[in-house]
């Protein structure tokens, strides 16, 4: 029997732009990276629990180039790929840790991506991945429902359940497969703050079929959607739920 295709929902190359764009929008003194400071920060914290010290490791998505840094300081060789697909096979096996930051929110085919994290580890390898999870940026949407109530676009792409996640790293053979997740709240004064820090830390939509930009009848809705659910302060609160995937490959390198 024939496997159904994978739908095509994501972009390759909106994936690839909103990473560029991030690296580029770095230069701004005032460049918001919060969510990839905390998943670096939750990387080598969960190592430091685990005592894994890598020698040889693979960094993807970490337009900050924080998280190398700090593993290079511990002496451990890192690969950082300029061009890479997740979609497709990862350089051959032999790396004891791979640390993926951001990317797995947009991926067509996660099982498959799933998969060739674990053959690119060394057999009693680690992986840890973080991303944002579905319950992310409900003010958002929220704002973005308002916007066209009668008929909304798909403007925001859909995001991973936590729920899901366990089954799909036992699908892809992860041994020892763990899924946590956590919250982050950031308050926001306008809408337009919210939507530029998203474009700061890459995570724009990556959709394969974008809606077309939002009208200025339907931004100023959106823009005032966002503003009624201000707290006594005059800011509104939004949530980043990050999502953590840690497992290994088996001893028997399976």
């Amino acid at each position: 029997m024939t496997p159904a295709p994978i739908p095509t929902i994501f972009s390759t190359t909106r994936r690839a732009r909103r990473l560029d764009r991030a690296r580029h929008r770095r230069e701004r003194a005032d460049a918001a990276s919060f969510i990839a400071d905390d998943m670096i920060e939750e990387t080598l914290e969960r190592l430091a629990f685990l005592r894994h010290e890598p020698a040889r490791a693979l960094v993807l998505g970490d337009w900050t180039d924080g998280l190398a840094v700090h593993l290079r300081t511990s002496g451990a060789a890192v690969d950082e790929p300029g061009e890479f697909d997740l979609e497709a096979p990862l350089p051959s096996g032999g790396y004891d840790f791979i640390a993926i930051i951001g990317l797995l929110d947009a991926i067509n085919d996660l099982p498959g991506a799933l998969i060739h994290l674990r053959n690119a580890l060394a057999p009693g390898g680690l992986v840890m991945a973080h991303f944002i999870g579905g319950q992310s940026l409900p003010a958002l949407r929220a704002a973005m429902i308002d916007a066209e109530p009668d008929r909304p676009a798909a403007r925001m792409h859909p995001l991973v359940d936590p729920r899901a996640a366990p089954g799909l790293l036992q699908r892809a053979g992860w041994k020892d497969p763990v899924v946590d997740t956590h919250a982050l709240t950031v308050r926001y004064s306008s809408l337009d703050r919210l939507v530029a820090d998203l474009r700061d830390q890459g995570l724009g939509n990556a959709l394969a079929k974008p809606a077309s930009p939002l009208g200025k009848p339907a931004l100023a809705r959106a823009r005032a959607g966002f503003a009624a659910r201000t707290d006594s302060d005059g800011k509104t609160p939004e949530t980043f739920e990050i999502i953590t995937l840690t497992g290994r490959r088996s001893l028997a390198g399976t």
